[in-house]
């Protein structure tokens, strides 16, 4: 099968037809860019790799479901891999998805390896929110948070409580005290993969709160160094701003309001790689009014540029 990559259709492309968008955009050249197949059937594993590969970043592949309930399947590669999970590109699809009119109810749920996946569209914000699950947390003995601090070239003595949380695929969490310490870090990238190996670990996310912002609508900046992926650092990653946000809000360290009034929480990322990205968080309640996981959204523009 050979694909080729053309400007934003305005229908539905052909089968295996690549478009390009980028998600959780924040600025000229910002997000993150999803080469997305929407059609897939009779693409395989080998071809999927294929484009994730020729063009360096995750890629997404819709399927028709194969389990009740789901109205589509979502499949994710970077350029080493298949993931289980991708917030950005599942974002991505779901934006695309309506602007073809293929979408149009008000939610819909996608079905991924990492489970099912509930979608809302925000026809004010003429924005795709998507659901993550409640976050798992372990926080890592010294020696493990010596060995991130080392690998991140973290050179003072302070004792960080370094964190691995998830609501997907595992992140580690690792609290700087300012933004300027963070767009500052240069991490040993020769040690990323062995280091995440040996803490369980599918990538760094260091972060800072952001000082002196509004404390009722809260900025985190962070940085995403992958395990292994075929690239040194995510441009916007929102499985890992799910996991941050689900670490910070079951501390008290930011608000989540109330299901009246639920606070949005913003995630920068990408400013030290000139790729602006922002990821909105806010919290989703049960029936009883209780924080069970959390929705994401960003915006989303056409093209790779």
């Amino acid at each position: 099968m050979t694909e080729h990559t053309l400007p934003f259709p305005a229908s539905l492309p052909a089968a295996g037809q690549v478009v390009l968008i980028r998600v959780f955009v924040n600025g000229p050249g910002g997000g993150n860019p999803v080469p997305l197949v929407a059609d897939a059937r009779g693409m395989d594993a080998a071809q999927m790799q294929e484009v994730a590969r020729a063009h360096g970043h995750e890629s997404a592949f819709v399927l028709p479901a194969d389990v009740p309930g789901a109205d589509w399947r979502l499949r994710f590669f970077v350029p080493h891999h298949e993931m289980e999970m991708c917030g950005h590109a599942t974002v991505g699809t779901l934006w695309a998805l309506r602007r073809w009119g293929l979408w149009t109810t008000p939610t819909a749920r996608v079905q991924t390896m990492s489970g099912l996946v509930d979608v809302e569209w925000d026809a004010a914000g003429q924005r795709v929110w998507i659901s993550q699950p409640a976050v798992r947390e372990e926080v890592l003995d010294a020696s493990a948070a010596a060995l991130v601090a080392r690998t991140l070239r973290l050179h003072d003595a302070t004792p960080r409580p370094t964190t691995n949380a998830a609501t997907s695929r595992v992140k580690t969490l690792v609290p700087l005290p300012e933004v300027a310490a963070l767009q500052a870090l240069a991490p040993d990238f020769a040690a990323m993969e062995s280091t995440c190996d040996a803490i369980a670990s599918t990538g760094l996310y260091p972060y800072a709160l952001q000082a002196g912002g509004p404390v009722a609508e809260p900025t985190v900046f962070a940085r995403q160094f992958p395990r292994k992926s075929g690239y040194p650092e995510d441009a916007a990653t929102g499985i890992a701003a799910a996991a941050l946000w689900g670490h910070l809000a079951a501390a008290g360290t930011i608000p989540v309001g109330s299901p009246a009034q639920p606070v949005v929480c913003t995630v920068r990322q990408g400013d030290a790689m000139g790729s602006p990205s922002a990821i909105a968080v806010r919290p989703r309640f049960d029936a009883q009014g209780n924080v069970a996981g959390c929705w994401l959204s960003g915006e989303v523009v056409e093209g790779a540029a």
